[in-house]
């Protein structure tokens, strides 16, 4: 059972990717678009969580 709580990353980008971050066990990389009014997007794969440096504070 994996109990491992998903990543969060702090990012300069409103756009990013994400591919998992483990080689070839991550999954396909996806684009996301972090709105500007939340601050953070959730990857539909994984559930890291990247969050845009100016919201950093603000998101937990």
């Amino acid at each position: 059972m994996n109990t491992k709580a998903p990543e969060t990353e702090i990012v300069d980008s409103w756009k990013v990717s994400c591919d998992g971050s483990e080689g070839a066990l991550g999954h396909p990389r996806v684009w996301l678009q972090i709105p500007r009014d939340t601050g953070f997007v959730e990857c539909g794969y994984c559930d890291k969580k990247l969050i845009h440096k100016s919201m950093a504070d603000k998101v937990s």
